[in-house]
């Protein structure tokens, strides 16, 4: 029992401590302050409100501060300045006329020369580098190359006159300058040459689709055989038209004129129809030739060919030739017909 007296005694002193403990230590805790008020009258302007909270930068004492000088660059703001992330540009002084931007006049200084150096030549000889530049020049468009062109090679079937015809070209050279070399004629089979030219051109780029050509001209055949100064150009026209055209100009003081138009129009990706149409004129009229003033012939062509390969192409046509004006009364006179319908068979390569 006294056992049992003295526990009992023991936990009821334990029961009246642990509150009074409790109280006492609860009683020793206050009230958290609020924050301390940052006075923005004070607060540099260029500290904005949210950084100062977080300490990011110290506002300035003695109140209200002069605002900072007038910067031009956007990268750098002025909290990220006062931090000492980032250095302000201070923007250049404007001209006393005010104008910035797009409204200052336009400058005229000289272009910076090109570099005169290669970054190469640092590990290959200059000398070597100087042959390869020279070669990759001439390898992408600076090369000498030639080109022959057999345009028309056929034969004639006519009422009466068979006959056969040619004309050709050939050049050599660059993409800008060239010699050219044209030749075109008409013979009759047991009559011989009825005509037949021969030009030698330097032919000058005048743009992407034409060349200008000056040279000389030789007449061959059954007429008188004069030379002439050439002057002309060839071409592509818009929508794909070939053409060519020149003057004639004769030692005798004769001048010649000739327009010539063709268009490939394919069929398939091997059978083309090629019509053609050629106008010759004169100045004045020359009676040993055969040629009146004005308007002397008109020839009108349709040629259907087929390319085996790119380079070879065999074809039939008609032609249709028209002698006008004064020539065609010097061919009556002569015995001649003015009129000529021909059948054509022949072929057109290059190489």
């Amino acid at each position: 029992m006294i056992r049992a007296s003295i526990l009992l005694a023991g936990l009821s002193a334990l029961a009246f401590v642990a509150p009074a403990a409790a109280q006492s230590h609860h009683g020793g805790h206050q009230d958290p302050q609020p924050p301390a008020k940052t006075d923005m009258a004070t607060v540099d302007p260029s500290c904005s409100p949210e950084h100062a909270a977080m300490g990011h930068c110290t506002p300035k004492p003695g109140g209200n501060s002069a605002p900072p000088p007038s910067v031009d660059d956007a990268d750098c703001p002025a909290e990220h300045a006062v931090m000492g992330h980032c250095t302000p540009k201070v923007r250049a002084k404007e001209e006393t006329t005010g104008a910035a931007g797009t409204d200052l006049p336009a400058g005229d200084a000289p272009a910076p020369p090109p570099p005169g150096d290669w970054y190469a030549d640092r590990y290959f000889s200059k000398a070597d580098m100087d042959h390869s530049r020279h070669a990759m020049m001439i390898e992408n468009g600076g090369q000498k190359t030639a080109f022959i062109s057999i345009n028309l090679a056929e034969y004639q079937a006519r009422k009466g006159r068979d006959g056969f015809r040619w004309e050709g070209e050939g050049w050599y050279g660059g993409d800008i300058d060239r010699l050219t070399m044209k030749s075109e004629g008409e013979a009759v089979f047991g009559e011989g040459v009825e005509s037949a030219e021969l030009q030698l051109l330097y032919s000058r780029a005048i743009g992407p689709y034409f060349n200008a050509q000056v040279g000389i001209r030789q007449d061959m055949g059954q007429g008188p055989g004069r030379t002439y100064a050439v002057i002309g150009f060839e071409g592509l026209a818009p929508y794909w038209f070939e053409t060519e055209g020149a003057l004639f100009l004769s030692e005798k003081g004769d001048l010649l004129g000739r327009l010539e138009v063709y268009y490939d129009q394919r069929i398939t990706q091997k059978l083309i129809l090629q019509p053609m149409a050629e106008v010759n004129f004169a100045v004045q009229k020359i009676p040993e030739s055969g040629i009146g003033s004005g308007v002397s012939d008109v020839e009108l062509g349709l040629r259907l060919r087929y390319e085996i390969v790119r380079e070879f192409a065999p074809y039939v046509g008609v032609e249709w030739a028209r002698k006008i004006g004064d020539t065609a009364r010097l061919a009556r006179a002569s015995g001649e017909d003015p009129d000529a319908l021909s059948l054509v068979v022949g072929v057109k390569a290059w190489f």
